[in-house]
């Protein structure tokens, strides 16, 4: 199979299908009903799912990525997942396209397994900050490995992790420096997504901060589609409408459709995730707050007018 130019990856024979975890490893609070997990590093479905996921990336342009591969992996050259490193090298370029259009502070919120380099790898301009949502303890795993290897921010940039298992995201984010009233962009790419209702809480909560005319791209599941009504309908039409419902208008991105645009050609794979892109078509909660204020200041002022001309 043929890489991309300028590409050096390290495939691996742990994804030679659709990962699969193992939900008994979990079990539910008897106080809130959430989902808690007792786990080590052998056991634990997310770091091995994380693991798995990050060894495909693309070692030319990521240098920290091998850090995360156990050394008694055997890598074979000739297995990797291209629709992967298709996927990876799409939300890359989009992310830097749209945060160099941001004038002043740029706001980037990276959804993921807690194992995602961009961060580091990526040439963030300067006043970037960017926000990882991911389980906190794959992260602190992964954030270990990443100093162990010297791996730096840009210049000018800063980095906060929101840790997944927060029991209000919105608020994490803005306690960490997030605001509803600036432009920002959003990526998802291998976050946890136990059920559907798991990502219409992400679609949620992108749709009460993200202002007006923001991004939100990445990757999904295809198990997400996998409803009557997608069935019926179509996945297309089916993510739509689950879109638009929560005020965004998207595109379903095929890697068919980025292979040809970097000049490749696609071979059957049991590859089992969508590409989308999003942009957002409501204000955030922020900037409706924000005017809400300024209409009541505006008309108070008018009522005080009015009572002195009386």
């Amino acid at each position: 199979m043929e890489c991309f130019v300028g590409f050096r990856y390290i495939p691996s024979t742990l994804i030679s299908r659709p990962i699969s975890i193992n939900y008994n490893a979990f079990k539910r609070s008897a106080k809130t009903g959430k989902l808690r997990a007792k786990l080590d590093d052998e056991n634990d479905p997310l770091l091995q799912a994380a693991v798995s996921a990050v060894s495909l990336q693309p070692i030319f342009l990521d240098p920290y990525a091998g850090c995360f591969v156990p050394h008694h992996i055997d890598i074979d050259k000739k297995q990797c997942s291209l629709h992967y490193l298709l996927a990876t090298k799409f939300i890359d370029d989009k992310l830097l396209d749209i945060v160099n259009q941001i004038d002043g502070l740029k706001q980037v919120v990276l959804l993921t397994d807690g194992m995602d380099t961009r961060p580091y790898r990526l040439s963030w301009p300067t006043s970037t900050i960017m926000f990882d949502v991911s389980p906190d303890r794959i992260f602190k795993t992964a954030a270990e490995k990443l100093e162990d290897v010297g791996a730096k921010m840009p210049k000018g940039c800063l980095f906060r992790h929101v840790p997944l298992e927060s029991s209000n995201l919105q608020q994490s984010l803005r306690a960490k420096g997030f605001n509803g009233n600036l432009p920002s962009v959003w990526a998802i790419q291998g976050l946890p997504l136990m059920t559907l209702s798991s990502f219409e809480e992400i679609l949620l909560l992108v749709s009460g901060l993200a202002t007006n005319g923001c991004f939100f791209l990445g990757e999904l599941p295809a198990w997400l589609a996998e409803t009557d009504t997608a069935i019926k309908y179509g996945i297309r039409e089916w993510m739509e409408k689950v879109f638009m419902s929560n005020g965004f208008r998207v595109n379903m991105i095929s890697h068919d459709e980025v292979a040809r645009s970097l000049g490749k050609s696609l071979t059957p794979e049991n590859y089992n995730n969508m590409l989308f892109l999003a942009e957002q078509l409501r204000f955030s909660d922020d900037q409706m707050e924000t005017w809400r204020r300024e209409f009541q200041r505006v008309e108070e002022e008018g009522d005080e007018e009015g009572f002195e001309e009386l």
